[in-house]
């Protein structure tokens, strides 16, 4: 459709009737497929939602921001020359490279969303989400479908992530909360990682740190094959089913949770395992 550069703050709105705000494509119906965004530095918000797609700029920096509509693409980035990649030339001049942006965007786009210096926020995607950041924080929350988030120094927390989860830090710390996932990948080589699985069905968890601790919890109906290792730290389990040993200075526990029909892994080299159980959902207390 067209390629807009953004100075100031601003709203655009995607639909297909007039507007007060700044409207992309009037008198048209825009279908948006998927999502590109990518910065050099500042703040990233996507959330899935029904309406038209929306991109609010609420900072942006002296080079502005480049917004492009095509193929049912929604693009929204900083156009940096590709002759300042290797000479951290992005980082130096980052002033001039900075936002910080809402996309606002129906629930089934796929999502690619990239920021070197700087945190993203992605909520409400049912399809797909990719993140990637190379120094900085990401928060998801209320994902479905294929996850996929990693930072090289930064924190991750996944928050109510169903579908099919892999989650990769060198230096942060990986928290993941009420998960309903039935596939969850999490490593990190320096930082703690704190599991909480909702889903008893879980086909697949694999959690990995060089350094850190490891703390999983999933319910005590769960059906899961279980190894956990240690090569410096402690393993705990509350289950019994998965007792604790120690040989030749490793600590390690395997065991079956009930007809274990999923894989529970979990292995930190410098660090402590604790295995956790909740209450399964037929135990948990009815909500007032």
């Amino acid at each position: 459709m067209g390629t807009w550069l953004i100075e100031g703050p601003q709203r655009l709105v995607l639909d297909e009737g007039p507007s007060d705000e700044r409207t992309l494509g009037a008198g048209e119906q825009v279908k948006i497929s998927s999502l590109e965004a990518w910065l050099v530095h500042g703040k990233l918000h996507v959330v899935g939602t029904e309406g038209p797609a929306r991109v609010e700029v609420r900072k942006v920096g002296r080079r502005g921001l480049t917004v492009t509509v095509s193929g049912g693409v929604l693009s929204v980035r900083h156009d940096v020359p590709r002759s300042w990649f290797g000479w951290g030339g992005w980082f130096v001049r980052r002033g001039n490279y900075t936002a910080d942006v809402i996309i606002a965007v129906p629930p089934e786009v796929a999502a690619n969303l990239t920021v070197l210096a700087g945190d993203v926020v992605a909520s409400g995607l049912r399809s797909r989400a990719l993140v990637d950041v190379t120094s900085g924080s990401i928060a998801l929350m209320g994902l479905g479908g294929t996850v996929r988030a990693k930072t090289v120094s930064g924190s991750i927390e996944a928050v109510g992530v169903a579908g099919d989860l892999s989650i990769e830090a060198v230096s942060g710390e990986i928290s993941i909360a009420g998960s309903s996932a039935d596939r969850v990948h999490a490593q990190t080589i320096s930082g703690a990682i704190t599991c909480d699985l909702d889903n008893p069905a879980v086909r697949d968890l694999s959690i990995d740190t060089v350094s850190g601790s490891i703390t999983i919890r999933v319910p005590e109906d769960a059906d899961l094959r279980v190894s956990l290792g240690a090569a410096s730290g402690g393993v705990t389990s509350v289950f019994p089913q998965v007792p604790a040993t120690r040989n030749l200075g490793t600590h390690s526990a395997s065991g079956l949770l009930g007809t274990g029909t999923g894989r529970l892994r979990a292995y930190a080299i410098s660090g402590s395992v604790c295995l956790l159980a909740s209450p399964a959902a037929d135990d948990m207390p009815e909500a007032a």
